[in-house]
Parts: C-alpha cells; structure tokens; sequence
C-alpha cells in the first residue's frame, strides 16, 4: 500500500516538524495570551469592527470546539469558539479580529479568497479520489489514470497555496483596524502578533505537506508516466 511505504514519511517529514512545532507555537501564544487582559471580549471586538466597516448584516455567534472559530461567507456568520466569544484578553480579539478580516475580504470581493472558495470541492473530494485513481492506475498500469490522480491531487494543492494569502492578509487586516479602533495599545499589539503569526505558521505547514505529497506521488509512479502506453 502506498502509505505504508517509508518513503513517504521521508517525504514528509519536513512539513511534519514544520507542523508539530507550528502547533506548539500556537498553543503556548494562545496561552499566554489568553492570561493579557483586553478592553473587549472576543465577540465585542468582532461585532466593533463588522459594525464599523458597515457589515452589521454579518452575525457573530458562538459555537462549539476548542479554536473552532471561523467565517462563513455563505451564510454571512462569523463564528467563535465559547472561549474567544466570551472571554476578554488579546488572544481573544486577536482572533477575532482574524475571523473579521476574512468577513472584510468578503465584503470588498478579495480576489484570492474568491479562488480558495471555488476551489473548495477539489480540496474535499480530491485527496480520497487522487489516492484511487493512483492505486487503480498504478494496478492496470495505465498513464492515464496516474495522470488524473496527479491532476486531481493538483487541486489540493492548488487550495493550500491559495490559503496562504488569505489567511495571512486576514491577520495583516485584524492587526491593522485592531490599532486603528484602539482596541489594542503597543504591548497588546504585540500579543496579537504572535498569536496570529504562529498560526500563520499552520498554514505555511499544510501547504508544504500537500506539495510533498505531490511530489512523493510523481517519484512513486514515475516508471508508470515513463512509459508508452
């Protein structure tokens, strides 16, 4: 089976470190900025900065999990994990600044986040239906099918590159209007950057692990795309 084969953890072993030390970062920034006091909760924060752009048709609502907060464009509600929704500390503006950014992106037609959008149903369907063309290719030995499992498999891809300045122009707009709404002073500002930078870093760690993958895919059936068929 391919995923049992060792190469492949070589393979991935750099976006591996990148992500354990990615999500180390982001529990200790979230800690210790979880412990700064701020002027506003993480809901109050969201709804001041929607409200001040003019969205007030965008909703802020609490939902559950732990870091689960996110935006949804389709429905137009920013959503926020009990623990950001209520609490007051920097950590918890940060974020939710964060998650208003994306609203903002929305709302001015963000060109990059329109593309990570569209290219949602690759980024659903395509790591699962890549892996079986590829097996299924790989056992007739036909180009053809290892060549639309890559093809497919580019649609990832194509979905984690595109997260990257979404998500990073996301936290360069919440430290922005966190500044400019005087939510947050110097030292507070601080805080707030190194919640999101870290992260930031998940992302940076995703996207390289799918191109990894890819790569791992063209070396492991390049004897296939090799050949006359």
């Amino acid at each position: 089976m391919l995923y049992f084969d060792p190469m492949y953890l070589v393979f991935l072993s750099p976006a591996l470190l990148l992500m354990a030390w990615a999500q180390w970062r982001v529990k200790s920034a979230y800690a210790r900025g979880m412990k700064v006091p701020a002027p506003l909760s993480g809901a109050a924060a969201a709804r001041y900065i929607l409200d001040h752009a003019g969205l007030n048709d965008i909703a802020v609502e609490e939902t559950q999990g732990h870091l689960s907060d996110h935006y949804d464009p389709g429905a137009k509600v920013l959503r926020l994990s009990t623990e950001v929704y209520r609490t007051q500390s920097m950590a918890a503006v940060g974020i939710a600044a964060h998650e208003a950014g994306h609203a903002l992106q929305h709302a001015q037609g963000y060109f990059p986040l329109s593309l990570r959008s569209a290219s949602v149903p690759a980024a659903t369907v395509g790591p699962w239906l890549s892996y079986i063309l590829l097996i299924v290719g790989a056992l007739m030995t036909s180009k053809a099918l290892v060549l639309a499992g890559l093809v497919v498999f580019l649609g990832v891809l194509f979905f984690q590159v595109v997260t990257l300045p979404v998500e990073f122009d996301a936290s360069n707009r919440a430290k922005a209007v966190l500044a400019d709404l005087n939510i947050v002073d110097h030292d507070g500002a601080l805080v707030v950057r190194d919640v999101l930078n870290a992260a930031g870093w998940t992302y940076v760690a995703v996207a390289l692990q799918s191109l990894l993958t890819f790569l791992y895919y063209v070396l492991r059936f390049s004897g296939i795309l090799r050949s006359d068929d």
